[in-house]
């Protein structure tokens, strides 16, 4: 028996955002391990297939990662190919890389089936042009938070340049995010957040990094969240 292991980028929630290849691996699975950011309405697709949720959420952790590669090797052993269904793409802070080493070293192939990372369709949903000439020359996608549940050094560094910086796990370390970029490019610098992005309860806010966190409070935006900072943000609808 052959045993595959097919990584796929859901994209960043609405479900008619995932890509035509994507949606027919679905069609052809037999089991689907898939995520919390992933729109439940995907899994009718895999109608034939047995679907079990591993979703972590900040605070509550369903699975390990561990225990999720194991369950890759469970079910790849017992039914020969395993989908695991990723928010955004599986490369973008999806944790993908992990779960590809581990197939491998357990002698499963892998296909990766690329998904838009919500840091990228997100904005672009939102008609903010993450580069734009004349305005930026580049885009920093980083993590707010490490797995040590620190702020990221890279925010420090990203602050000090005129890139536009797409944060994503950033909401439990935003005070401190905001007062690193006011220190770097001032009070009156663009900023927006944008809660469930694309999902039917999306919310979001865009201001100064003066006033951010009053309007986060205003408007209770809590994560998952994406925080865009450059004067790209100014052209937000």
């Amino acid at each position: 028996m052959i045993k595959k292991l097919t990584l796929i980028g859901a994209g960043p929630g609405d479900p008619d955002l995932i890509s035509i290849k994507g949606m027919k691996a679905l069609q052809q699975a037999k089991v689907v391990l898939y995520d919390a950011l992933v729109h439940t309405d995907l899994l009718n697709y895999a109608k034939d297939a047995e679907c079990i949720y591993v979703g972590k959420r900040a605070g509550t952790h369903y699975h390990s990662q561990e225990e999720i590669n194991q369950l890759i090797l469970e079910k790849a052993n017992e039914l020969g190919a395993v989908v695991r269904l990723k928010g955004g793409d599986p490369f973008i802070f999806g944790r993908g890389q992990e779960e590809v080493d581990f197939a491998t070293k357990h002698n499963i192939a892998v296909e990766v089936i690329p998904g838009i990372s919500s840091a990228i369709g997100i904005p672009s949903l939102h008609q903010i042009p993450l580069t734009k000439r004349g305005t930026n020359e580049s885009v920093w996608i980083v993590t707010g938070t490490t797995k040590k549940c620190q702020i990221s050094d890279d925010i420090i560094i990203a602050a000090q340049s005129n890139a536009t910086v797409v944060i994503l796990m950033g909401m439990s370390q935003l005070q401190q995010i905001i007062d690193i970029f006011i220190e770097k490019r001032g009070n009156n610098h663009p900023i927006a957040i944008i809660q469930n992005g694309s999902f039917e309860n999306e919310k979001y806010i865009k201001g100064t990094l003066q006033n951010i966190i009053q309007l986060k409070e205003e408007q209770q935006i809590k994560s998952p969240a994406l925080i865009i900072i450059g004067n790209v943000v100014e052209h937000m609808q």
